[in-house]
């Protein structure tokens, strides 16, 4: 059924089409008209962020707790510009998001005109496609055709441009049915000859290991549950990128926690061992790799993913397999069926001696001791506190969130919310209003360090505004601490910009807004302080002063494999010191 409208009418009735029910954005003049149609209807809720960074992270967290595209209005200029490092967050993470930009009127582009910016140009390398509409009759196309790109094969952002007056003008309306999707149609069905191939992998590795990524979790929960029934049926060990937790079960058998530079020291071993490697869902990121050449040298390597540029790009692999992780999992669990359900039971049972020797270093362990509170037992604390919840967890970027991956348990995907791939300081605040507004009566904390929270902290106006209960446990070192971390172990303890000596007072900032502050010094006070946290029935933000110079372990130094890892002092005996660790 088509019929005529306006730009900003067909904007509003695409976005109700495709099922979209919550927007974040901030107005502009460039807006306007599609912000008087918010307005004048009632199925699509709009949440007014207090900068267009923080929109793009809470659509950012609403998609990734949901498995829905994000959605994000802003206007031209500023507004779009704003929301480039939201946008390249998506990209690097592959986070289904969609953006509207308001753009100056057709016959001023180019004129330098008031808040008016190349949109699409600048936007090109930080989104997987992005468009400026021209004309009304092609706007509603295009929307769809949006919803399409950022949804189908590996998701990730996309934006589209709408000048003032096409958002005026009358176009003819279609329904999503009726578009044409396009070009882009990526391949979802795996080669059955490679699929194959890897069964009979499978049926001879005496040393196999899964390492899973973020496309598990993107491919849906059955791709999860596919994951599971294939390690729980094969016996092998699973690790997971930063992205993947929860895809696997943190209290599985089969779990050795995750992968990579602050990964376990079991994971890590097992996978430069490994005589097997199938990687599910994840794109061989640096931060896992370690050093490139020597990253599980003598294994065969299967890469199973939807994306083909991520084929090869950085680990040359024996068999590539392109399709959707659900798809290519299930028909991967028919042919080894199959073919009798086969595995090396007595080799992958010797292998798991070796692994449970690993296990037994004990690479997290640490000591709490005086009245120090160390970030390590504050998230221990607040796990013990949290895990029988129904509970989602957002973080900022640092030693924070790198122990709540070690120290938090997460048993089901889309369960974890953080920046991954480009590392975004400001994220986790503004991803948590996003989580909380998806998912109002479950709980949501955010895990940040000082700094990084003040980055976006503007946006406890917007949790106020409406209502949301979202818990900002700040594990406050007064520093900058993955930096002063490394000036530590790499730059001979010279501490360049690595603090502030500025720091609000995050109890009265709190009651400023007039949400909850509560701070906390003393280890014996800790539970009852995250109790109060837990039972207060709006926004709070927590301060927890913790051990100043406390640095994360397990680490893998840069340019060093997966066997050259830093252990903190707690974990190891009579290895070499190495700036506050040793090396094993």
């Amino acid at each position: 059924m088509t019929r005529q409208m306006s730009g900003a009418q067909i904007v509003v009735k695409a976005l109700k089409d495709q099922g979209v029910d919550t927007v974040f954005g901030y107005p502009g003049g460039a807006v306007l008209p599609i912000y008087d149609e918010i307005f004048q209807q009632n199925d699509i809720r709009h949440v007014l962020v207090r900068h267009e960074q923080g929109a793009t992270h809470a659509a950012e967290g609403y998609a990734r707790s949901t498995g829905k595209p994000g959605v994000v209005l802003v206007t031209s200029g500023p507004g779009a510009t704003n929301a480039v490092t939201g946008m390249t967050d998506a990209l690097m993470d592959s986070i289904p998001m969609i953006v509207l930009t308001g753009q100056v009127p057709t016959f001023m582009i180019g004129n330098d005109a008031f808040q008016e910016a190349d949109t699409v140009g600048i936007t090109r390398p930080c989104t997987k496609h992005n468009w400026l509409v021209r004309d009304t009759n092609e706007l509603a196309k295009t929307m769809h055709q949006a919803f399409h790109v950022a949804t189908s094969g590996r998701p990730g952002p996309v934006l589209v441009d709408i000048p003032k007056d096409v958002q005026f003008a009358n176009g003819t309306y279609v329904a999503p049915a009726k578009a044409d999707k396009g070009h882009y149609n990526p391949r979802v069905k795996g080669d059955m000859d490679k699929i194959t191939e890897l069964a009979t992998l499978m049926e001879t590795a005496k040393k196999p290991i899964i390492y899973s990524g973020g496309g598990v979790i993107n491919s849906g929960k059955a791709a999860s549950m596919l994951l599971r029934e294939l390690a729980d049926a094969t016996k092998f060990p699973v690790t997971s990128t930063l992205m993947g937790l929860g895809a696997y079960p943190a209290n599985g058998d089969k779990w050795l926690g995750m992968l990579g530079m602050h990964g376990t020291y079991e994971a890590n071993m097992t996978m430069h061992d490994c005589d097997l490697m199938i990687c599910i869902g994840a794109r061989f990121d640096d931060r896992i790799t370690g050093r490139v050449d020597a990253f599980s040298p003598n294994s065969k390597k299967v890469h199973i993913d939807i994306d083909p540029s991520s084929i090869n790009k950085v680990i040359r692999v024996d068999v590539p397999i392109i399709g959707d992780i659900g798809h290519v999992l299930e028909d991967l669990m028919k042919v080894w069926k199959s073919r009798g359900r086969k595995t090396e039971t007595e080799a992958i049972t010797k292998w798991w001696g070796q692994i449970n020797d690993w296990s037994a270093k004990d690479c997290l362990g640490y000591k709490q001791e005086g009245k120090i509170i160390k970030p390590q037992y504050a998230l221990q604390r607040l796990e013990a506190l949290t895990k029988d919840h129904d509970r989602y967890i957002t973080t900022e970027v640092g030693q924070h969130q790198m122990w709540a991956a070690q120290f938090l348990g997460f048993n089901d995907p889309n369960r974890w919310m953080t920046s991954g791939g480009l590392g975004t300081m400001g994220y986790g605040f503004p991803a948590s209003i996003g989580v909380q507004m998806a998912h109002p009566e479950s709980l949501v904390i955010n895990i940040a360090g000082e700094a990084s929270w003040l980055m976006n902290m503007q946006e406890m106006g917007t949790a106020m505004q409406y209502r949301l209960p979202v818990k900002q446990f700040i594990l406050n070192n007064e520093r900058l601490g993955m930096v002063r971390q490394w000036q530590e172990l790499l730059h001979g303890e010279r501490y360049s910009s690595s603090w502030s000596e500025s720091l609000p007072d995050f109890v009265k900032l709190a009651e400023a807004f007039g949400a909850k502050g509560i701070q906390v010094s003393d280890p014996d006070d800790l539970d009852d302080a995250i109790i109060e946290m837990l039972n207060y029935d709006g926004p709070v933000l927590f301060d927890c002063l913790v051990e100043k110079h406390e640095n994360c372990f397990p680490m893998i130094p840069s340019g060093k494999a997966h066997n050259e890892m830093l252990l903190g002092n707690a974990s190891t005996e009579g290895a070499i010191e190495s700036g506050g660790a040793v090396m094993v």
